[in-house]
Formats: C-alpha cells, sequence, structure tokens
C-alpha cells in the first residue's frame, strides 16, 4: 500500500509511552439536565411551578395577618397539660435549615427531585393554607413564640401563633425526607422531622393533633406530585450515561 492509498484513520498520532488518551464527555450532571430540558412537559411545569411558588411566598404574609386577627377555639391536649414548655427555637431553626440545605444540595444532580419537591411544596402548603382558613384555633398555654429569623421574614412584622392546624415545620422537614433519595441524608431528615415535632410540642407551638397531621397531609401531597410528574419521570433516564 502506497503513502497516497492511506486514509486519515489509519494515520496514528504517536503516544508517549505509558500515556492514556484524553476524553471528554458531559458530566452525568449535564447529561441529566439536558435530558429534562428537551421535555417540554419539563420545563412547562418547573415554571408553572415556581409562579406558583412566587405567588404562596407574596401571599403569606397577608394571610398570616388576616388569620392573627380572629378568635378561635383552645383545644383540650392530654399531652401539652403534662409537659413545662421550654424554648427550643434555635434548635428547630437548626433542625429545619439543615434539612433544606441539604435538599438544595442534592437537587442540582437530580432533576426529577426539583420538579417533585417543588409540586409537593406548593400542593401542601396550598391544602395547609386551606385548613388553617377552615379550622380556627387559638394557640395552647403556655406557648413560647418561635423566633425563626428568615421565615418571620414570610410571616409579616410580628409573631405567628394562629397557623396550628396542621404545622408547617414538620410539614418541610418531612417533606425533605421524602424528597432526598440517599440513605443517610433520609435517616437524618426523618430523625430530624420527628425531633422537631417533639421540641415543637415542648414549646407549647402546636397541638399534638397539628404535629401529627403534618406527615399525613404531606405524604399526600407527595404522592400527587409524583403522580402529577410521573409522565416527566419516565422520560427522564437518570440512570442513563452518555455514550
Amino acid at each position: 500500500m502506497s503513502e497516497s492509498d492511506l486514509t486519515p484513520s489509519d494515520i496514528s498520532t504517536p503516544k508517549k509511552k505509558g500515556s492514556k488518551a484524553l476524553r471528554f464527555t458531559p458530566s452525568a450532571f449535564s447529561f441529566k439536565w439536558s435530558q429534562a430540558w428537551k421535555i417540554p412537559s419539563y420545563k412547562l411545569k418547573l415554571w408553572v411551578g415556581m409562579a406558583v411558588f412566587a405567588g404562596i411566598l407574596v401571599s403569606l404574609p397577608f394571610f398570616f395577618d388576616a388569620i392573627e386577627d380572629r378568635n378561635g377555639h383552645i383545644l383540650s391536649d392530654f399531652i401539652l397539660e403534662r409537659i413545662p414548655p421550654h424554648n427550643f427555637s434555635l434548635a428547630v431553626f437548626f433542625l429545619i435549615w439543615s434539612s433544606c440545605l441539604l435538599l438544595v444540595i442534592r437537587i442540582p444532580g437530580d432533576p426529577m427531585m426539583l420538579v417533585v419537591t417543588l409540586w409537593a411544596y406548593n400542593g401542601v402548603t396550598l391544602l395547609r393554607m386551606a385548613c388553617i382558613g377552615l379550622i380556627s384555633l387559638n394557640p395552647p398555654a403556655g406557648l413560647i413564640p418561635l423566633a425563626d429569623p428568615i421565615t418571620n421574614q414570610f410571616y409579616g412584622s410580628h409573631y405567628i401563633t394562629h397557623d396550628l392546624f396542621f404545622s408547617g415545620h414538620t410539614t418541610t422537614v418531612f417533606l425533605v425526607f421524602l424528597c432526598l433519595k440517599k440513605k443517610w441524608d433520609r435517616i437524618y431528615t426523618l430523625f430530624a422531622s420527628i425531633l422537631l415535632g417533639i421540641l415543637l410540642l415542648v414549646q407549647h407551638v402546636h397541638y399534638t393533633i397539628d404535629v401529627l397531621a403534618a406527615p399525613v397531609f404531606t405524604y399526600a401531597a407527595y404522592q400527587l406530585a409524583l403522580i402529577f410528574t410521573k409522565k416527566e419521570n419516565v422520560q427522564i433516564d437518570v440512570n442513563r450515561q452518555p455514550a
């Protein structure tokens, strides 16, 4: 075979002994998001979900200001009556925001986690607002206001004590537990949600029924979010790697 008969594929570049050919492939992170972004319904549900989320945040100060002006019922609570109140605001703050931070860290690696969490949160928050609106309760005796410098920015200019049934703090951490996938993430957030519920009772922020009902409503909202995003989840193969 003459040199003129050689094709470019027949000519190999000399390599140094012991060297390896470099192969550049897109990361699993970018590949998952590029696959998700190719699905029109994923983008639609993400943008609509973010719009609903923004609307909820804007409405919360007005909603909570309104419920603080009304007078409701005081429940007889067997457990609270036997627990002297103590202030655990700092521990509650840590459990909530450490769990949320963990979720924020995990979401960039899983586009479906974002849209499922978004719609589950929207659903359970709207459901909670409906329950609070329909069930008017006064706070338990001995309540110590929960000081949270972040959430209080959305609640208005004063402490909110009438947002009782069902517990939003317990809801938040339990939803994080449901949405996370790694074993130790789930162990930590499940422990955090249980401990958080106990601390809320010790601080007399909620009635026992408020805390116990929160995981039930949260799980229902999470399941509805899974159903709502099932089509997109099927289309995105999160385990597939680019060839």
